[in-house]
């Protein structure tokens, strides 16, 4: 026996309605009131109605696929974006394919290249710490393809894009280390050009100069010099146990953890009496048996409100030319070590 499939117009002819309203209603468009949506997907509902994504994307002239591109799945903050992006992005009807750039520009530049020759409605893009050219992304965009920035964004391409404060997160947790009477801060980074790296190096600054002391530049260490993470701030560390910095304020999510765990594993002491203060979302601070303070980054809602922004430039009926950036409040938690 031939199972019967409903379709779009099934619907709209049982409950009265046109197939272009059923459609939007069932995708929780706008455009549609609240009491339509919620008539058209409680009968959606009731006949357990799965929408035919072919024939959706060859009515629309959508995928209802959009890409994501970041550094590492594996990093906590950006794992925890990517569930903010599904939380939206599954709701309203979207697939979403994510791609890692490990920190490579080159890589970063293909992966790219390659989901704008596929037929994807959207990029989300967290550039990587490599980054030295965006025109490529400039001419992407200018083709037609929708792109939003979250994190790591550039300056020079106007899209929307969500950040969070790194300068005054950066400020405050430098200050809480001054307070403690360190003045020697060494400063542990990935990147010397993305906004991200140079608000917080910023804010570092900032601080530094409100307590009198001067800033340093043997003291801002980069870890991008083997292409190697761990290796890169396993030789940072031991550089940083045979000198006299008396503080360390890490800058990004996997560098702080990373530092942490060569401090436990090279010098434990040192780890007890140096002044720690870092970027993370990881629970894994927990198990260090030291007293840092740390920017937890509201992760998830960045992952949403990126998504977000991405569907409605994606499913705008006329051209947008006013975006937002919107910078979001982290938080910072104290972790006394015992």
């Amino acid at each position: 026996m031939k199972r019967e499939i409903t379709t779009i117009k099934d619907i709209a002819k049982t409950l009265g309605l046109s197939t272009s309203t059923v459609s939007r209603a069932l995708r929780d468009s706008y455009e549609i009131s609240d009491e339509t949506k919620q008539k058209v997907l409680e009968y959606a509902n009731k006949i357990n109605y799965k929408p035919n994504p072919i024939a959706l994307s060859l009515k629309e002239r959508r995928t209802y696929t959009i890409g994501v591109v970041l550094s590492e799945i594996a990093n906590n903050f950006y794992s925890q974006i990517i569930d903010g992006v599904d939380a939206i992005a599954i709701k309203k009807g979207y697939q979403v394919v994510i791609s890692q750039t490990h920190e490579s520009f080159e890589l970063q530049k293909m992966i790219i290249s390659n989901f704008g020759s596929r037929a994807i409605d959207g990029l989300l893009v967290a550039l990587s710490a490599d980054t030295t050219d965006i025109n490529y992304l400039k001419d992407l965009q200018a083709s037609g393809l929708p792109i939003v920035f979250f994190d790591r964004i550039t300056n020079e391409i106007n899209t929307h894009k969500v950040v969070i404060d790194n300068y005054q997160s950066s400020f405050t947790i430098t200050e809480n280390l001054l307070k403690k009477g360190k003045k020697k801060i060494v400063h542990i980074t990935n990147s010397a050009h993305l906004p991200n790296m140079m608000e917080r190096l910023a804010g570092y600054k900032a601080a530094l100069e409100k307590y009198g002391i001067q800033f340093d530049p043997n003291l801002v260490r980069y870890t991008r010099e083997t292409g190697n993470i761990a290796l890169d701030l396993q030789h940072v560390i031991q550089d940083i146990t045979k000198t006299d910095c008396d503080g360390l304020f890490i800058a990004n999510d996997r560098q702080t953890t990373g530092s942490l765990l060569a401090l436990k594993r090279t010098n434990p002491e040192k780890l007890r009496h140096l002044g720690i203060v870092g970027f993370t979302n990881s629970n894994l601070i927990e198990l260090v048996a030291a007293e840092v303070d740390i920017v937890y980054q509201p992760a998830f809602e960045m992952g949403q409100i990126a998504t977000q922004l991405l569907l409605e430039l994606i499913e705008a009926k006329r051209p947008i030319t006013e975006f937002k950036t919107i910078a979001l409040q982290s938080e910072i938690i104290h972790y006394s070590g015992e």
